[in-house]
This record gives structure tokens, sequence and C-alpha cells, in this order.
């Protein structure tokens, strides 16, 4: 059983937080791939179902963010999954609106959620970090990360979401490189390779021949 845990805080108030954005990518994964419903379980909330040929759990720890980490935990306890089977898809202010990356373990750079997965898996999970931005100030960031995304955000936010669904198959099977390029698709399609063609312009059409004879010619000339 593979663990996809979507980071965030429980309840409407937070729903459109940047914060939530793990939260809204695996809602979008259980809808587009026909997972069962949502069921309280491991301190959050769970859904079951089959990305390519990989069982995978979908999770949405319900004990907020900075204790995010013992739903994961508990998970995995009870799945006896090894940290390499957890995923966790977070906000990641470092990246700019829109851009994703997958990285295999590491540090938590001061992110409270994956801060208390270390605390309870160690740090050998992977990770899909999903760009949010950042407010340039470092105080500004937990009001920054606890605010709605902006109206103008929509549209890539979206394509986002819909990009890591699609290419959740790929994350199942370990390709982080197709799973990006699916991200990709959404975010930045490739543009059109076809030009427009410039009309030619008009061909001169040949000078008609003259059919006139010497002494015609010679009459012409001299009307």
């Amino acid at each position: 059983m593979l663990i996809f845990a979507g980071l965030g805080n429980p309840g409407p108030k937070y729903a459109r937080n940047r914060h939530n954005i793990g939260f809204m990518c695996v809602d979008r994964i259980a809808e587009d791939h026909g997972f069962g419903p949502w069921k309280a379980r491991f301190q959050g909330r769970v859904s079951e179902g089959r990305l390519g040929d990989e069982k995978v759990l979908l999770l949405k720890p319900e004990t907020f963010m900075n204790l995010s980490g013992q739903a994961v935990g508990e998970a995995m306890r009870f799945y006896k999954a090894e940290p390499g089977d957890v995923t966790v898809l977070h906000d990641e202010i470092d990246l700019a609106p829109g851009k994703v990356r997958v990285k295999q373990g590491g540090g938590h750079a001061g992110h409270n959620g994956l801060r208390s997965i270390h605390q309870h898996i160690g740090p050998d999970y992977a990770r899909v970090r999903l760009g949010v931005g950042h407010p340039g100030r470092k105080e500004a960031v937990p009001g920054y990360v606890l605010h709605d995304f902006a109206k103008a955000d929509e549209v890539w936010l979206d394509d986002v979401i819909r990009g890591v669904s699609d290419g959740a198959a790929y994350l199942a099977a370990g390709d982080g490189g197709r799973f990006q390029n699916a991200v990709a698709q959404r975010t930045a399609p490739p543009r059109s390779s076809k030009s427009v063609k410039t009309p030619a312009p008009a061909q001169e059409q040949p000078p008609e021949e003259d059919t006139r004879s010497t002494m015609q010619k010679l009459l012409d000339k001299f009307k």
C-alpha cells in the first residue's frame, strides 16, 4: 500500500488557504481516479483506490498542520509500510506559484507539517513540492500561507491541481520525470509548431505574344 498524504488544515475556514494545496490535490486525485468515499481513520480522512498497478491510500490529516506526522505515522504503521512508500504533497514557499517539483528525502526547510512528519517517520519519504510563492519577508510567511489564494491565482492553481491528478499514476509508479511532464502539459502546454503561412506574392503574367506583321508594326508606329 502506498500512502499519498496531502497536507492542510481541517475545516471550511482553511479550505482555500495556500497551506491547503495538498488537500486540494488529493481531493482531485480521488475524484478523477474513482477512489472510494472519504472515511475517518488514522486521525484524518482517507480514501482508497488504485493508480495504475498500485493500491494507494489518500490521506488528509485532521490533526492540524503542526501535528501531521501523527496521522501519517499511524497509517504507515498500520499497513507496515516503509517511509519510501509515503509521498507527501505540500505547499512550498520557495517555489514560484505554479511550479511543481518532486523530491526524495531531505530536510523540512522549516515547514511545520514536514517537521512533524520527520519526527514520526524520519526524512526518507517522497515529497511533491507545490509552489505558492513567498511573501518577501520571513515574518510574513505564517499569515501568507494561512490566507486564501487570490482570485488572480485561480487559473494556474486549477492547472496545477489537474496536472497533479493527470500524473498521479506516474507518481505511484515512481516515475517523477513523467509525473512532472504531465503537470507541465497543464501548466505550460507546448506551443503549436504550425506557423501561419504568408500568401505567396501574385505572379506576374507573361506579356502576350505580338502577332502583327512587320508592315503592320511599322504602320502602327506612325499612327
